[in-house]
């Protein structure tokens, strides 16, 4: 898989999603898009696996403990 985002990934698993519940494509093609579907279920699931863990290094305190804190914004 070429570079992909997350969100491009999420949309066209939407769309095969979509595209399976309607019955109307013929077994062969709709066999390839569930594999296409479960190749680009497992890469975002890859990716917010990654992203929690990167959240739970920035979030863990000197002493080792983790702490929850709120996300704030600089909006006005």
């Amino acid at each position: 898989m070429a570079k992909q985002s997350f969100e491009a990934a999420l949309k066209q698993l939407e769309k095969i999603v979509s595209e399976l519940e309607d019955g109307e494509l013929p077994l062969e093609r709709a066999l390839k898009k569930f594999e296409e579907g479960m190749r680009l279920a497992a890469f975002c699931s890859k990716k917010l696996e990654d992203t929690e863990k990167r959240i739970s290094l920035l979030l863990k305190a000197p002493d080792g403990s983790i702490s929850e804190q709120p996300f704030e914004t600089n909006d006005p």
